[in-house]
């Protein structure tokens, strides 16, 4: 499924290691390296790859701005949740709102395949993520998972 809105935003659900995938991913995590105090190592995470991101009970999405992937993210099966991994917006279209947009769309795709209830967890310098997460009705929780790089564990009912 993919749509395309009046500013030339396309989304589509795509196979997580398809090429655009690969190219938010590839940023993604050169981000988080130089952002987080320790680096970054997507072996280390809980999700050290994108296995179970597939349909019918996980979900992959990209972004696209004119033709050019600037966002991602997904969610797969973790006991009764979706699970929200690597959500992505690049830093040349950050402050259009793509994040709330991504985060919807993540939960509405959930919500379609049955989840009630929807968890993420962020690491402590990603100031931005948390303000979306709280802004748009998660609540912080206890940790549900040993992710090494979360110091911040989030859900929400759908």
């Amino acid at each position: 499924m993919s749509g395309r809105n009046r500013r030339g935003l396309e989304v589509e659900e795509v196979a997580p290691d398809s090429p655009d995938a690969a190219a938010c991913l590839s940023r993604y995590f050169r981000e988080l390296a130089d952002r987080f105090d320790s680096g970054f190592d997507a072996s280390l995470s809980s999700a050290p790859t994108l296995s179970g991101f597939e349909p019918p009970q996980g979900c992959f999405i990209v972004m696209r701005r004119n033709g050019q992937p600037i966002a991602c993210g997904g969610f797969k099966r973790d006991g009764h949740a979706a699970y929200i991994k690597r959500m992505w917006v690049a830093g040349e279209a950050r402050g259009l709102g793509l994040g709330r947009q991504l985060l919807e769309e993540l939960e509405q795709r959930a919500r379609s395949c049955g989840y009630k209830l929807i968890r993420l967890e962020t690491e402590r310098s990603l100031t931005e993520a948390q303000h979306l997460y709280r802004s748009s009705g998660y609540a912080e929780v206890p940790p549900f998972n040993d992710e090494v790089y979360a110091h911040h564990w989030f859900e929400k009912r759908l």
